[in-house]
């Protein structure tokens, strides 16, 4: 289980997993016209990966990853920089057939060390309350979850490892 930042060679990969595994809807922000993977579509997501290379200290202040299981491309994360220089914001999307395996769960805990290694106190996610992988990935990697009073979205926030204070069991006396 890894992540590698997007580039040239795992673009078209990373393509191929989406349409053959996930919606456009999932994956992307939305493009108008027909439904499903059009040409269009296929386009904006290779062209919205390309922009975010320059990463967190580019002008768009993201970065997007490629989730590789057993050598394989399986999905995508991001990190994004907030208002504030040391939040960011992470996202997630695993093709179909490897939901519900673990790899989301192992995916944050790898964005998590990433973000801490960013000087990032905080790491926020939105997601529905009905996303139930998500959730779950959430809360085993220590989220506190806050659910909205008028839709179904959930707004988690979790701190970085390293930016957790020690635990009394491994303080030095």
């Amino acid at each position: 289980m890894d992540v590698q930042q997007v580039d040239k060679e795992s673009l078209e990969e990373l393509l191929a997993v989406a349409v053959e595994g996930a919606t456009p809807e999932e994956v992307m922000p939305p493009v108008g016209g027909p439904p499903g993977w059009t040409t269009e579509r296929q386009e904006a997501f290779q062209n919205w990966h390309r922009a975010r290379r320059p990463g967190l200290a580019g002008p768009l202040r993201e970065s997007t990853f490629a989730i590789t299981h057993n050598g394989k491309i399986v999905g995508s994360a991001r990190l994004a920089l907030r208002d504030s220089h040391d939040v960011l914001e992470t996202g997630m999307w695993l093709g179909r057939s490897h939901r519900g395996s673990g790899i989301g769960t192992a995916t944050l805990r790898i964005l998590l060390d990433e973000a801490a290694r960013a000087g990032a106190r905080a790491v926020v996610a939105d997601t529905k309350g009905h996303n139930m992988a998500a959730l779950g990935a959430l809360r085993r990697n220590g989220a506190t979850l806050f659910a909205s009073q008028d839709t179904v979205e959930i707004h988690a926030e979790l701190i970085p490892k390293e930016m957790l204070p020690p635990s009394p069991s491994t303080a030095n006396p």
